[in-house]
């Protein structure tokens, strides 16, 4: 997809533009009137939809810093193959992984995701195909989703996740600080820990033996 923007077109249809001079109260007309719009747009077509999701798995949207996806992909480095960003957003991070040559690089949005979570139909997303995964969801929702990411990505995947870090899962790396810190985790070192855990909790259990 490209982007371009001709100054000679700008320039000409600047010019039959009727200008004039607006008051106080035409200044105040108009911004009400943008208002209106605006909150009519979000009332009828954005709101609608986030009131379906569960007041645990709203989370604000914010775009991602610069520093964000710099430190994201600082953890990717050196990775290729297709890499699933979960909350994506505004695309910043699907943008920059593309042109990092990830391929493919599919991003999945934030309120569209947590109404499938909320519904439990997150199961039609198949993530068994991805090496990558980037997260930018709340904490309530990273905790439903560490089950499947379990279960469903390969061996040698790694999940880099953003903003918030997975509630249970020990990090294998940080970058950056603060509102813009990036958490990694090896899908096949989580994977050794749960079934050593499993194990240990299977050979801990001791049999009883009712007497009478």
């Amino acid at each position: 997809t490209s982007f371009c923007h001709s100054s000679s077109l700008h320039s000409d249809f600047v010019k039959k533009l009727p200008f004039a001079v607006l008051g106080g109260w035409q200044i105040l007309q108009l911004t009400a009137g943008t208002g209106l719009v605006v909150y009519a747009v979000w009332a009828g077509i954005l709101m609608s939809g986030f009131h379906r999701v569960p007041l645990k798995l709203q989370v604000r949207s914010e775009e991602s810093s610069r520093a964000q996806v710099s430190n994201v992909m600082t953890l990717l480095k050196g990775r290729s193959g297709g890499i699933a960003d979960l909350g994506s957003g505004d695309g910043r991070i699907v943008l920059e992984a593309c042109r990092q040559g990830f391929s493919p690089a599919v991003g999945y949005e934030l309120n569209l995701w947590l109404v499938r979570l909320a519904k439990k139909q997150h199961r039609s997303v198949d993530l068994s195909t991805y090496k990558n995964v980037t997260t930018f969801l709340a904490p309530s929702v990273l905790s439903l989703l560490q089950k499947k990411l379990l279960a469903e990505l390969p061996e040698d995947a790694l999940i880099v996740a953003g903003r918030f870090p997975f509630p249970d899962w020990t990090v294998c790396k940080v970058e950056g600080e603060g509102v813009d810190r990036a958490w990694a985790y090896h899908i096949q070192e989580l994977r050794h820990r749960y079934q050593s855990q499993d194990k240990h909790e299977k050979t801990s259990i001791i049999p009883f033996n009712n007497p009478l």
